[in-house]
């Protein structure tokens, strides 16, 4: 790499704050701002609390549109991360950025959409996954660039125990990928194996709704 590419990251919890850190520490990278998923949730580590701490720019607002010079002629960013981002990005955006990329808690093209986690203990699968893939105008469905797959245990497990192995296994995979992402070709989803899950089917879930079935059975008996 002969010059340090220009980065944003987008999203909320301990990934983002740790694929910022990377960026920020990196002699490749210049990381040049975030954008952060807003309001934050109280139970993960504040992204802007960390931006704060490390003198990094935030766009308080949340929302890519505010970054400034987005959409005009001067916007020059090579590489947008989306982690776990609450936003969908719009074509627009998309073009504007050389690359961008989401990290997605589920094995993709299985389980796009939302509660990835959830869904694949409801539906008593053996294995999961994170995929790190390019970001297009659809759902999820973008080229995939890099995934991993391991067990989990519907019997015993809570979506939290998932949900912290995908944290695990999505930043060991982001650190791995990132190094090589201008030589890794993109590899096309199959349509045929698909499934999508929005946020109107979430009361479908039932004991997975929330991240322990017993949050979810009181939460079920408040409502």
């Amino acid at each position: 790499m002969n010059e340090t590419e220009k980065v944003i990251v987008l999203g909320k919890g301990s990934l983002a704050i740790k694929v910022a850190e990377y960026f920020l520490n990196s002699p490749d990278y210049n990381l040049t701002q975030i954008v952060p998923s807003m309001p934050e949730p109280i139970w993960q580590p504040s992204f802007t609390k960390w931006a704060r701490e490390n003198d990094v720019k935030i766009i308080e607002s949340g929302h890519y549109k505010d970054l400034p010079s987005v959409k005009g002629d001067t916007w020059d960013i090579d590489l947008a991360v989306s982690v776990t981002y609450n936003r969908i990005i719009k074509e627009w955006f998309i073009k504007k950025c050389k690359k961008i990329i989401n990290i997605h808690n589920g094995p993709l093209p299985k389980y796009r959409g939302v509660s990835p986690i959830n869904w694949a203990l409801k539906n008593n699968e053996s294995s999961h996954g994170v995929t790190i893939h390019e970001i297009t105008p659809g759902i999820d469905d973008g080229p995939i660039i890099s995934q991993v797959n391991f067990s989990i245990f519907p019997e015993i497990d809570e979506v939290e125990d998932v949900y912290y192995r995908c944290l695990n296994f999505g930043w060991e995979l982001f650190k791995q990928t990132v190094p090589n992402l201008n030589k890794i070709k993109p590899q096309p989803q199959d349509e045929d194996k698909a499934t999508y899950y929005d946020l109107s089917k979430n009361e479908l879930l039932g004991e997975r709704r929330d991240f322990t079935r017993e949050k979810s059975k009181t939460n079920l008996v408040k409502h």
